[in-house]
């Protein structure tokens, strides 16, 4: 576990990146039973629809450079694609983008994703504290951590009681128990996804922030629907 991560962080540091593409970030997420949608990595549009109808549909379709952090600001993921149609021209629509955002850009290729139902949007990621260490943190994810700023923060590594204080600790914890006719989330999925993180920047220390946001939680299951890790020693 421990060395396929270390080669996807030393490979990047070598190529002088300070961050990991969404598809190297994903992959550390697996080692660390941490579930991401399925998804494929393609380079043109016949490969693109090929990978969709494979997957199933719906899909997102989502730029993978290391030039453009920001996907959604560039208009360089497009969502609920539903036929082999939509995925080819949203394709060409996406490099079009792309391109016009960062001319130079290098593009490593489309990321094709399964479309994930609608669920509660929670946040977790991490935070190298100088001198205290890396902090955790949980919230409500999307627009909402923004919005609202109502996250939980603890010092890895945390135990299991850590992780379900950080959880029941936020104000928007009645959305997670089922508010009104909203299904209940999956805290036991929540709890493991923080454990895991708390492993994982206690593990790798070149991990110096990391966002899992949204992770899209179920009444049975929680997945990591977009993941970005920040580099640095």
């Amino acid at each position: 576990m421990t060395d396929r991560v270390d080669e996807i962080i030393q490979n990047a540091l070598r190529e002088g990146r300070s961050a990991l593409l969404e598809p190297e970030a994903k992959r550390i997420c697996n080692e660390y039973q941490i579930r991401t949608p399925a998804s494929r990595l393609v380079s043109s549009s016949s490969e693109a629809v090929k990978a969709a109808k494979s997957l199933g549909f719906p899909v997102v379709l989502k730029i993978v450079s290391p030039d453009i952090p920001h996907k959604t600001e560039a208009k360089c993921v497009i969502l609920n694609l539903r036929n082999g149609t939509e995925v080819k021209r949203s394709f060409s629509e996406i490099i079009d983008n792309a391109r016009h955002h960062a001319t130079n850009a290098t593009i490593r290729g489309i990321l094709v994703e399964k479309m994930l139902a609608p669920g509660t949007e929670v946040i977790v990621g991490s935070l190298r504290e100088p001198g205290l260490g890396q902090a955790v943190m949980f919230g409500l994810g999307g627009v909402f951590v923004e919005v609202f700023e109502d996250v939980s923060f603890r010092l890895a590594p945390l135990r299991e009681h850590d992780a379900r204080s950080m959880i029941r600790e936020i104000k928007g914890y009645e959305i997670l128990k089922g508010h009104r006719k909203q299904e209940p989330a999956d805290e036991e999925s929540l709890v493991k996804i923080i454990l895991s993180v708390s492993r994982l920047v206690r593990d790798h220390a070149e991990i110096s922030e990391m966002d899992l946001n949204p992770t899209v939680v179920y009444r049975k299951r929680a997945i990591v629907a977009d993941a970005r890790m920040s580099l640095g020693r």
